[in-house]
């Protein structure tokens, strides 16, 4: 749910709670963003760094051609799609660029950018506008456990779905200062467990800037459109689950799922976002189920079609 600038490896994180809200991209860290709001000149994109640390005056960079960051954070989600109930999520966080491939979380899962650029050699640092393709992975647990409402919890479980698929994007870098980037993406994917059986679609945008060498702000947005299968695997109550819960029975079609917005805001705890180390995040989002997701007994008799979250995190990059 991606596109992300300096210290956005943490911030990376809270794209995971996309996983019980809105659908959120995340980009591997364009590290010149975080560390040039104090500097004169225009920096390189995140994996262009190392060039601009060997110019003149410019200070070393941990964003080379291998990086990784590690963390763990906390949020607070909704207990199923469509729950006004909230429990506590982990949010473990894996995030790089190894053997040439960017690695980025992508809810309760993964994406590798297989179009993730080497380092811009000295010289070479000014951004460009970049893209990103590689393949996504997800996994959906759903109405699968942890279920706070007393009569939603006495429908049949659903099983967790595995989704693959593939994530391509354009970031666009300098569109309202400098240092900033808008990016634009889409992701599909597929359950390929036999759980759902459906299609999920994302189309996302994103904005991030540098508020400081150590602090950074996103905001992001996104659509989620799914297909029949998935809608009626999550959202239909059948007359078995109508007897079981006492609520009436609903037949649920695809179609637009949800809308959706998230704010991150990263700082780096030396506030220098270059040189790697500890970082932490706090995020805050909300998202508003539509169509049948929002018409479905489990939604509009037992929680609320407005999704909201809230997360913080501690990281670290080297």
């Amino acid at each position: 749910m991606k596109p992300i600038a300096a210290l956005s490896p943490l911030a990376l994180v809270a794209g995971s709670l996309a996983l019980a809200a809105a659908p959120l991209r995340a980009e591997e860290p364009d590290s010149a963003e975080a560390g040039s709001a104090a500097q004169p000149q225009p920096q390189p994109a995140a994996q262009d760094a190392p060039g601009a640390a060997r110019q003149a005056g410019a200070p070393p960079s941990v964003f080379d051609e291998t990086w990784v960051s590690v963390g763990l954070g906390a949020g607070l989600v909704p207990s199923y799609a469509g729950s006004d109930d909230y429990v506590v999520f982990p949010l473990p966080l894996v995030i790089g660029r190894v053997g040439g491939v960017g690695i980025r979380p992508n809810g309760a899962g993964l994406t590798l950018d297989l179009l993730s650029p080497p380092p811009t050699p000295p010289g070479q640092g000014t951004r460009k506008t970049r893209l990103s393709l590689g393949p996504a992975f997800r996994l959906r647990n759903d109405r699968n456990s942890r279920i706070k409402d007393e009569v939603v919890a006495l429908a049949s479980k659903r099983d967790v779905a595995l989704e693959l698929g593939v994530d391509a994007g354009v970031s666009i870098p300098g569109v309202i200062n400098p240092y900033d980037s808008v990016t634009l993406g889409i992701q599909v994917r597929r359950d390929v467990l036999g759980a759902h059986d459906g299609v999920i679609v994302e189309p996302q945008v994103g904005y991030s800037t540098p508020l400081s060498r150590g602090t950074l702000v996103n905001l992001q947005a996104g659509l989620e459109f799914v297909s029949d299968r998935f809608a009626d695997y999550y959202f239909t109550i059948d007359p078995a689950d109508s007897a079981a819960t006492g609520l009436p029975e609903f037949r649920a079609k695809g179609g637009l799922n949800r809308a959706g917005i998230v704010t991150i805001l990263a700082q780096d705890l030396d506030g220098n976002a270059l040189n790697g180390g500890w970082s932490i995040f706090a995020v805050g989002g909300y998202s508003r189920l539509l169509g049948d997701a929002a018409d479905t007994p489990y939604t509009a008799e037992r929680g609320s079609a407005d999704q909201f979250l809230a997360g913080l995190g501690l990281g670290y990059t080297f």
